[in-house]
């Protein structure tokens, strides 16, 4: 512990060395897998943030256009800032390597992060916590912590504290801990002493995250065009999944890891110890019949406090049609889909449509 009045902003780089530790000391107390400490100067990221934008690839993220400069430049963002904590919280709860797109094509397959409950809020709250203590052991700090809840760009704020490097895949990836983590971030007033970044891209020739890709989304190695990726389509497109598209997304019902599975450095990714990111209402073993099945209110229901709230019940009812559209023919899913046909949605009608005549010719 650092004592209160012996720690101030204007104190000398000695006192802020010890104080860093603690941070890092603090973050592991509150369940962090790793901290990094970066400056504010993202190179020539934002650069490739705006050459992605005038090409389109964010689709319809337009939240992706709002505020630009701010999300490329944290001190537009949050007025005086100097310093950025960045954090790793491992989510892995089921293996790394098993191959999604080898399992029954009958069951729904869900993203890994978002089996079980939203990490959002858990992340946020001890984001904030980890501020709050360091608050209250120096005067004149500031600090606010981000989920995914302002202009960040994480992975490059990420990468520059130390945590990684983004692979081909755009993620960023650990060689001690893969890619299948969360990342959040605190930023601060205070002139913390930076962590290294690592100087070597460890991808060297593999392309096997590219050429996995069930929808080549993928323009070249580091560039991916999101209105191609599942986790877009089944995601933050809220209209119509384009039909050439559909017969590509298999069973994939919200989100994507294929990109990830494949990654050799997923080999070292590190299981969690958090409860709450385990697998909910059995959605890492489901049958696209039952899934389609949900009324409203089981939706709702049984999405409480997960990730995969954000699409909707009927974006939810549109995926599993495509999926269902993909899967071996029977009467079961015949049944279910016609069962859907005078759905109120135009858009849960065209999806569960297409998926008959996949069946039906």
């Amino acid at each position: 512990m650092i004592p209160t009045d012996q720690v101030t902003s204007q104190d000398s780089p000695t006192k802020f060395d010890a104080l860093a530790a603690q941070i890092k000391s603090w973050g592991a107390e509150l369940g962090f897998n790793q901290l990094g400490i970066t400056d504010i100067d993202l190179a020539e990221h934002p650069q490739h943030l705006q050459e992605w934008l005038a090409k389109n690839f964010h689709g319809e993220m337009d939240y992706m256009l709002r505020h630009g400069d701010k999300r490329a430049h944290p001190a537009e963002l949050i007025p005086g800032t100097l310093r950025v904590i960045s954090a790793r919280l491992d989510y892995l709860r089921i293996p790394a390597t098993s191959l999604d797109r080898e399992q029954d094509p009958a069951q729904g397959i869900v993203s890994r992060y978002a089996l079980g409950r939203d990490y959002h809020k858990l992340m946020r709250k001890r984001l904030a916590t980890l501020a709050n203590r360091i608050q209250t052991n120096i005067e004149g700090g500031e600090f606010r912590a981000f989920v995914d809840s302002a202009p960040v760009l994480e992975r490059a704020l990420a990468e520059k504290a130390g945590l990684g490097w983004i692979g081909k895949n755009t993620m960023l990836m650990s060689r001690h801990a893969g890619s299948f983590f969360f990342l959040g971030e605190i930023y601060t007033n205070l002139p913390l002493p930076v962590d290294h970044p690592q100087n070597t891209n460890h991808c060297g020739t593999c392309r096997a995250c590219l050429d996995v890709c069930p929808t080549n989304a993928f323009v070249e190695p580091y560039k991916l065009d999101a209105r191609k990726c599942i986790s877009y389509l089944t995601i933050e497109l809220k209209g119509s999944i384009p039909e050439e598209l559909r017969p590509m997304m298999g069973n994939r019902i919200f989100g994507c890891d294929e990109c990830q599975t494949v990654c050799p450095w997923n080999r070292f990714a590190q299981f969690s110890d958090e409860a709450d990111f385990q697998p909910r209402h059995g959605l890492d073993d489901s049958q696209l019949i039952d899934l389609f099945n949900w009324t409203e209110e089981e939706f709702l229901q049984r999405t409480e406090g997960a990730a995969i709230r954000r699409t909707g019940w009927i974006g939810w009812l549109r995926n599993i049609a495509v999926a269902l559209g993909n899967a071996h023919a029977s009467p079961e899913i015949l049944a279910a889909l016609r069962n859907r046909l005078d759905h109120p949605a135009p858009l849960v009608r065209e999806h569960t449509r297409w998926a008959l005549d996949q069946h039906l010719g």
